[in-house]
């Protein structure tokens, strides 16, 4: 339907008016009133615009339309301009027109009214209609040029608003400092730095360099570029300062991750008396803080902010929420969403955000099925919350319900369920995913087939994935493949491969390899124990200048931990320049995994010392290196355990009860250890009977640790885990046939136990072994080799314990059972394969039983070898007949 104007007489379809004047060349005559008496009193319009000249209320938009009363063509351009002042408040563009229509029938055209049509269109959303009331001026200004450059600059359209600033120059009309600022913007949404270059050397040549809003409008452009020191090198010389320029030089330090400077500048603006700091400030802090875990900054600005009036602001409230998401406590969180007087879709998102990272996966889906609004971000955060906390299924669950739904599919939305799918490891669900994506046609997107070469390698389908990394350009280009692709080598014992891959693919000059993948490559060093790739990374960094960042230098500390190189971790962590409370945890879980709790403790005392902010994690780390000092310290770590909360802002989870309760229990003492589980404000998880149960075994009470056990019975009874421990339970008691009922059952049910492996790095490759294994190629040499090793340290005093042995065998059976455990098979090829007087190392998936810990002292002292094993409890270091555990083998 072809758009019209209206008048009082008549509607005229736009496409009929002449070429000159495109808008409303009506010829219609306007009917007039009494015209003498408007004449001396226009001026009121402005003075006070509800009201006519006698006193009497303005007729509304919508009368004035109805009425047969039209705009007398003798009235002063101020009452044009503020009849479309009016037109433009109440969105009115019908009443623009009818100004506009009569406008247009003034005998000479005045470029102030023009400009004044183009910037009321402009406003009301038609900029198709401005710029042809600005084609139509035969003598443009400054201010015509300037307000359609603005905006074109604001609607995407750069290119056009380029070439109007050129054109304006050729003309030779000179630009003002608002000109400036709208060809500014231009470069900034199209980021052109090489444009933005000549702006500023007019700028700086024409006398604007002292205009606040011009200078705001480079530091903008070039904080957007990321020239940091552009941005403070123009803040600096500036004349005077507004809150604009304030906020953009803060908003670009955090953009650069300089947030100490960031809070430095916060403080120096505090202290400027004519400046306020506003939401924006706020709320750019409020992330810096977030981002670096910042606590008392941010809860300084929480401060600030319910001084200021700024707490019921919708912004701050969300940068709350984000900040306390990752620096406080659930209910701090909480708090904020219930107090906030306007809540956005993105407020609700931050809250499934903030509950997925506490872990409260049901309380998150709640607030999800409140939500008034649902977008796609709200189901992606979703998705990445089922992620975050393995919930695979449900994330997959979630997925269909956006096909059945119609939501639009993101990159974040594929990437996701692609990664949903690679942690449940399911090979069929993932051909199908893998089919789906195909069919959408979306293979070809970067993002997405790195999510498929993950997908495949954590499905068992490394041909598929080795298919899809050397296709073209991915496997020159993509280093988040590479590092997808060396770990999943690295997980499938093809360590080889993982360090030929990177060796020859970071000397390609067209592949970057960047922190996160070298911290990702690390992370799976340290777990699968492969030190050899993970020094030669160390050097890769050292070589590239990568390990100044913390990340980096985070991973090493882990890696080297991990793969039992003490010293190795300690030294980088200080070399490192800068520290963060994952570095210091690094350095704590160092000393907690082999067993060096003084250690810990004197390193948490330098973290107090400096002031160095603890987390949940370093406090479950505190909490279990009392369990391995030299001396007993139960009081200290009691006195710890109850200030968490109101010392370091920390609730105790499950987690910290579990390791208190595991330092009260290695210490004897039970029954207060029991005592705290019944007063705990949650119910107990499994760990934390556990915990408990371990403590009953040490030191040899049945009747807690009976307690103990049906309580963990009857948390989590579909539980592997649980199923086994009642299998041994009755095996150790004798009853054999109840063992193989419960064995039967989870048969039935499809429940598999965890096989014990160990495993052991030699000649770039993982050789691993399960109890009676005879699957190695060296089988024979490693069984004859265990026999005399057997033999030998039979002489030397060892007594095999076979009550470790839970089956129904006979007694020279059971021996047998027990000299094929995984570990003592890793250990003899490693004597076998390695020169006389080099370590030994093992990893283990699970605990270390009784025997090979007893096994392993006589090794240490027979062969005069040590002998370095990795369980699930930390590390054992045999030397000598001893063990660094000191003989607390679980």
């Amino acid at each position: 339907m072809a758009a019209v104007i209206h008048s009082p007489n008549n509607a005229i379809p736009l496409s009929l008016l002449p070429a000159r004047h495109s808008l409303f060349s009506c010829t219609s005559r306007l009917a007039t009133t009494k015209k003498t008496k408007y004449k001396h009193k226009s001026s009121l319009f402005l003075q006070n615009p509800s009201k006519s000249p006698f006193g009497q209320p303005l007729l509304t938009p919508q009368q004035f339309k109805d009425s047969n009363v039209s705009i007398d063509s003798d009235i002063n351009r101020i009452d044009y301009a503020n009849l479309l002042r009016i037109s433009v408040r109440c969105g009115d563009v019908e009443l623009t027109k009818i100004i506009h229509s009569s406008i247009l029938k003034l005998e000479e055209e005045d470029v102030y009214l023009e400009n004044a049509l183009v910037a009321a269109y402009i406003k009301l959303g038609h900029l198709s209609l401005a710029e042809r009331v600005f084609d139509s001026l035969s003598r443009p200004d400054v201010v015509s040029y300037t307000t359609i450059i603005s905006a074109f600059a604001k609607s995407n359209r750069q290119r056009e608003a380029f070439e109007l600033f050129l054109e304006m120059r050729d003309l030779g009309i000179e630009p003002n400092e608002f000109t400036y600022v709208a060809i500014l913007t231009a470069c900034i949404r199209s980021l052109n730095l090489e444009l933005g270059y000549q702006v500023h050397g007019l700028v700086i040549r024409l006398g604007y360099s002292s205009c606040t809003y011009v200078v705001n409008a480079l530091m903008g452009l070039y904080s957007k570029c990321g020239l940091l020191e552009f941005v403070v090198l123009l803040f600096n010389a500036m004349p005077q300062r507004d809150i604009v320029s304030w906020n953009t030089v803060i908003a670009c330090m955090v953009d650069e991750s300089m947030y100490d400077r960031a809070f430095e500048m916060y403080r120096e603006l505090r202290r400027n008396e004519c400046l306020i700091p506003d939401h924006f400030t706020l709320s750019t802090l409020l992330a810096a803080s977030s981002h670096c875990l910042a606590v008392r900054e941010g809860q300084e600005l929480h401060r600030h902010a319910l001084k200021s009036g700024l707490h019921g602001n919708l912004s701050v409230n969300n940068a709350l929420i984000g900040f306390y998401t990752k620096c406080g406590t659930l209910k701090n969180v909480v708090d904020v969403f219930e107090r906030m007087p306007v809540k956005d879709v993105f407020s609700w998102t931050e809250m499934i955000v903030a509950y997925m990272e506490f872990g409260h996966v049901d309380l998150a889906m709640e607030i999800f099925n409140s939500m008034p609004v649902r977008n796609c971000v709200s189901y992606n955060a979703l998705l990445a919350g089922f992620n975050q906390n393995h919930e695979g299924f449900k994330a997959l669950a979630l997925f269909c319900r956006m096909l059945e739904g119609g939501m639009e599919l993101t990159d974040f939305t594929l990437t996701s369920v692609l990664n949903a799918c690679g942690s449940i490891m399911e090979r069929k669900i993932s051909e199908q995913i893998h089919g789906f994506i195909l069919k959408l046609g979306l293979k070809s997107n970067d993002r997405i087939e790195t999510a498929l070469v993950d997908m495949c390698t954590r499905c068992g389908r490394m041909d598929d994935a080795e298919k899809l990394f050397y296709q073209q350009p991915l496997y020159h280009d993509n280093s988040i493949a590479l590092t997808s692709m060396i770990c999943a080598y690295a997980r499938n014992g093809q360590p080889k491969e993982a360090i030929s891959l990177f060796v020859v693919r970071h000397s390609e000059e067209s592949l970057v390899v960047d922190e996160v993948a070298l911290a990702t490559i690390l992370g799976v060093c340290g777990t699968l124990g492969i030190l050899k790739l993970g020094e030669q990374i160390h050097c890769f960094a050292l070589k590239h200048g990568l390990t100044s960042d913390t990340g980096v230098g985070n991973a090493m500390i882990s890696m080297y931990c991990k793969c039992g190189e003490m010293q190795s971790a300690i030294k980088t962590f200080e070399a490192m320049p800068t520290h963060d409370v994952v570095s210091w945890n690094g350095l704590l879980t160092c000393y907690v995994l082999h067993r060096q709790g003084d250690g810990a403790l004197d390193t948490w005392a330098k973290m107090e010392k400096l002031g160095v902010n603890p987390d949940s994690i370093t406090c479950v780390l505190v909490i279990s290196a009392y369990r391995h000092t030299s001396g007993n310290l139960v009081d200290c770590c009691r006195k710890f355990f109850s200030s968490m909360q109101s010392s370091y802002n920390v609730n105790p989870t499950s987690e910290h009860y579990a390791g208190f309760v595991g330092v009260l229990g290695y210490w004897g003492l039970l029954e207060e250890a029991e005592k705290i589980i019944s007063a705990m404000p949650f119910e107990p998880k499994a760990s934390v009977w556990h915990a408990l149960l371990d403590g009953c075994r040490l030191h040899v009470n049945a009747i807690i640790g009976k307690r103990a056990m049906k309580n963990i019975l009857s948390i989590v009874p579909q539980d592997p885990s649980t199923f086994i421990l009642k299998s041994n339970l009755y095996s150790a008691s004798g009853r054999w046939q109840c063992s193989e009922l419960v064995r039967a059952e989870m048969r039935e049910k499809g429940i598999r136990k965890i096989p014990g492996r160990s495993w052991i790095i030699f000649g770039d490759k993982v050789h691993s072994f399960f109890a009676r294994d005879k699957l190695h190629s060296q089988s024979k040499d490693i069984y004859s080799g265990l026999q005399i090793l057997i033999l030998e340290c039979l002489k030397a005093g060892y007594v095999p314990d076979t009550s470790f042995v839970l089956h129904e065998v006979e007694e020279h059976q059971k021996k047998d059972f027990l000299f094929c455990h995984s570990a003592k098979l890793a250990v003899t090829f490693g004597l076998l394969m390695t020169r006389p007087g080099r370590p030994v190392r093992v990893m283990k998936n699970v605990l270390l039983c009784g025997d090979c810990h007893t096994f392993f002292k006589f090794v240490s002292v027979v062969t005069k070898r040590d002998i370095h094993v990795r369980d699930a409890s930390g590390f054992h270091h045999f030397v000598n007949g001893k063990c660094s555990c000191r003989d607390n083998w679980f």
